[in-house]
């Protein structure tokens, strides 16, 4: 494997705990969000199978957090978003869809309701903080956009439940999927959301104050022992087979949540003042969308630009994003934005990987999954 220097600088971001993932033996570094972030801490096969079956600890610092805080807060991050935000409570999450005027997708970050005036977006890899100060500033909106000093580290994996009531009290287990609560550490209060990228089930702990960082790095690996807690990160076979798309590699400006399969986080039979909202009502029947396709054959290449698929008769079909080799599927499992004509489950295409023609078979759900 070719080992890529990176010319560090301050224009790239470290999260509090970096230094702890590189002492923790990542293997490779990629920038996220203008942020420095260690990857795979074994081969990819070996941090599947961990995560899997144990409990990991991720610094996910390149998932930067902008608050959005003011009397004109909601509405402001309802003009870039066709979820309703006025169902939320205070101790709610939610996976919102952010779309320009056109219905374009700019991100799919994670919003936390603090309070009716106060709200944090954890983003994916696209800068929403210059859109959203522009919007404010435009329309001369009475609100706040910065970055808080809040970092999050995420507790993965099937023992996830364990370790965080050594660290934190049972209670705590108790939130439900997407909400958080609030939980002390040392005399630090923190928000604890049960959500994360991954589908083995666990929580993102919001850090708020970089000097605790590392502190609570520390005491979730002294608490994971005995259950055999790892750093780890977002492994890319994992997610492929549960489904969880990757902002600006599956899905992009270019299209719409529709079309990122996302439709069930959009509000558009009224009007809840998102920009997009008139254009997504035009747009809510896609041409494409997001489909699990299986490719056939030994293990796949590395995705590094879009594979193109075709029909039996030759037709353009759609394009692959992610793909990877399932050691629990055996077989390799891809995302794709396949055509309306070929998405039915059981259609059987073609797919142009760097190593030549393989036949590709679309799947009614992803692997992941317990239902469609």
């Amino acid at each position: 494997m070719t080992q890529i220097i990176l010319n560090a600088s301050n224009r790239l971001r470290r999260s509090p705990t970096f230094e702890r993932v590189r002492a923790a033996g990542a293997k490779a570094y990629s920038v996220y969000n203008k942020t420095l972030i260690g990857q795979w801490f074994g081969t990819m096969e070996e941090d599947y199978a961990h995560l899997k079956s144990a409990v990991q600890v991720w610094d996910v610092g390149g998932e930067r957090v902008v608050e959005v805080a003011g009397p004109d807060a909601q509405r402001l991050i309802q003009m870039t978003t066709p979820r309703d935000l006025s169902v939320l409570t205070d101790d709610q999450c939610a996976y919102i869809p952010m779309v320009d005027p056109q219905g374009g997708m700019l991100n799919d970050p994670v919003l936390t309701r603090l309070a009716d005036d106060r709200y944090w977006l954890a983003l994916a890899d696209s800068d929403m903080l210059l859109y959203l100060k522009g919007l404010a500033a435009g329309l001369k909106l009475d609100t706040r956009v910065f970055e808080p000093d809040v970092w999050i580290l995420a507790v993965q994996g099937p023992s996830a439940d364990e370790l965080i009531a050594k660290v934190f009290g049972e209670a705590a287990t108790r939130t439900r999927f997407f909400r958080y609560t609030m939980v002390e550490l040392g005399g630090k209060w923190m928000v604890l959301a049960r959500s994360g990228w991954s589908v083995q089930g666990g929580f993102e702990l919001y850090v708020d104050g970089s000097d605790h960082a590392g502190p609570i790095w520390d005491r979730l690996m002294e608490a994971g022992r005995g259950l055999d807690v790892r750093a780890g990160c977002p492994n890319l076979i994992e997610r492929i087979e549960g489904g969880l798309l990757s902002y600006g590699n599956d899905m992009s400006v270019e299209h719409t949540p529709f079309e990122a399969g996302l439709g069930r986080s959009c509000t558009i039979d009224r009007d809840t003042g998102c920009l997009g909202h008139a254009a997504l009502v035009a747009a809510r029947e896609p041409q494409r969308q997001i489909r699990p396709v299986e490719i056939a054959g030994a293990k796949v290449p590395v995705v590094a630009a879009l594979w193109p698929l075709t029909a039996p008769d030759g037709q353009p079909a759609g394009t692959v994003s992610s793909a990877a080799w399932s050691p629990e599927q055996q077989t390799n499992v891809a995302i794709a934005m396949v055509g309306r004509a070929y998405w039915t489950p059981g259609t059987e295409l073609a797919v142009q990987a760097p190593d030549g023609e393989r036949p590709v078979l679309v799947k009614d759900r992803f692997w992941g999954r317990k239902s469609a």
